[in-house]
């Protein structure tokens, strides 16, 4: 019965720090032992531990404190200070030496600058793209992990089919042998044979060795040390149902989902917003200062002073108000507003070219997935058809009525034919990994383009 289980999509809670709702879905369920893994196993733990996500989550910490610095043009400066010491001198009714403290404070506020805007929404922009860089370092984590777990399943299976294969030849070598010795067949059958049986050895060393090279793609993809504990074994077999795909509907749905989309569009934003800030030097800008000094005991004289009424008084508040403008370039002259530009436009072709491939790449795959269907449906029959001719020359060798010839060469068909339908099958999970990628039904990212700044 074949059998197969997709990544489907239902919408979750957005997660606090990674700003995403995931979809994951188990592809098999069989029975779990000590060291084997599922693929839903395989992808929380990825999800958890990865180190390529967690670099990504730390990213976005610090995108969160960028953002102060970029709204932080709006807020008002403050600076306190208490300056403190000794003075000494006479003067016609006073002591001599006597110590003194001032209390000093000025708040400085932003009137009027044209770079207040664009700065408040850069840092909100900041924020949205470290959260779209860790959509697509866990979209990306999440693919290869699953990627390895069917390789590991693939490569386990190709194992055991020609394990079973050379068990077979093997059995030919023993009753070619019985033959041999009993004089019904030349030495060179029995040779022939052996040969024949000896010829899978690098074969299934390849794929031993393929399946352990999976197992270690698991491993790092779940933050495991080999050096500590055991390889992840991956549970289950490869299944295949064919899948039906809406091509336009799912392009449509791509443009809208795809986090490495959402991304580039940000770095557009964040690229616009960046040459406003740069323009908005150019422009006049006002700011309000109010400072002031506060001593707490009079008859502290100023530097330079000559009479009482220069003296300090026990407070003092000043208001000011600066205007400045930067006439003498515009930032096309110097070419920072140019650079800008340059980067917006860079930033946007990016955008275009990803947006233009995404329709390509579903058709690519879409059919690409027709095909293996195709291949799958012919090789299960000729599988079949293979499995029986096998059975019967292996029957006919055994009572003398086939040569080994036949035999060996109904045997590499019959290999050949279910290794052909087990990458059959192993194609066609790898393109529906790639069309869930593609289309985005991984995970499903929040909108955030109309979150209130």
């Amino acid at each position: 019965m074949k059998r197969r289980v997709l990544f489907l999509g239902s919408r979750s809670p957005a997660f606090v720090t990674l700003g995403v709702e995931a979809f994951v879905l188990v592809l098999m369920l069989c029975a779990h032992t000590s060291r084997a893994v599922t693929l839903e196993t395989v992808l929380q733990t990825t999800l958890e531990k990865n180190p390529a996500i967690q670099e990504a989550k730390s990213g976005l910490e610090q995108a969160t404190g960028q953002r102060l610095v970029f709204r932080s043009v709006v807020w008002p400066g403050l600076e306190l200070g208490v300056p403190a010491g000794v003075q000494g001198g006479h003067r016609a009714g006073e002591s001599g030496v006597k110590g003194f403290a001032v209390g000093r404070g000025s708040l400085t506020q932003t009137l009027f600058n044209v770079g207040v805007p664009p700065s408040l929404r850069r840092g909100d922009i900041e924020v949205l793209i470290a959260q779209q860089q860790l959509n697509v370092a866990v979209v990306e984590q999440l693919h290869a992990a699953r990627l390895a777990f069917y390789t590991a399943l693939y490569s386990r299976s190709l194992e055991s089919i020609r394990e079973e294969q050379r068990r077979r030849l093997q059995e030919n070598v023993a009753t070619q042998k019985t033959r041999y010795e009993a004089g019904l067949a030349d030495r060179s059958a029995f040779v022939s044979a052996n040969v024949q049986a000896s010829e899978l050895d690098p074969q299934i060393e390849s794929a031993h060795r393929a399946y352990l090279d999976a197992q270690l793609q698991l491993a790092e993809a779940m933050a495991i040390n080999p050096a500590k504990t055991s390889l992840p074994e991956a549970e289950g077999k490869l299944q295949f149902v064919p899948l039906r795909v809406d091509l336009d509907s799912e392009t449509a749905a791509a443009l809208q989902r795809r986090a490495d989309l959402k991304l580039a569009r940000l770095f557009v934003r964040a690229a616009d917003e960046d040459q406003r800030i740069i323009a908005a030097d150019y422009y006049p800008a006002v700011t309000g200062r109010i400072s002031g000094e506060y001593i707490p005991v009079t008859g502290i004289h100023r530097e330079g002073s000559t009479s009482k009424t220069q003296d300090f008084l026990s407070s003092e508040i000043i208001e000011r108000a600066g205007y400045t403008w930067h006439v003498i370039d515009n930032g096309k002259v110097g070419g920072a507003v140019l650079r800008a530009r340059s980067a917006r436009e860079i930033n946007d072709l990016t955008r275009h070219k990803l947006e233009a491939n995404i329709l390509r790449d579903l058709s690519h795959i879409a059919n690409y997935l027709k095909t293996t269907e195709v291949r799958e449906r012919s090789l299960a029959t000729a599988c079949e058809a293979a499995e029986e001719s096998a059975q019967l020359v292996q029957q006919n060798l055994a009572n003398g009525l086939s040569s080994p010839l036949e035999y060996r060469t109904t045997q590499n068909a019959f290999l050949e034919t279910r290794s052909g339908l087990l990458d059959a099958i192993y194609q066609h999970n790898l393109a529906v990994a790639e069309w869930d990628r593609a289309t985005g039904r991984y995970f499903q990212f929040s909108d955030d383009n109309t979150r209130s700044r």
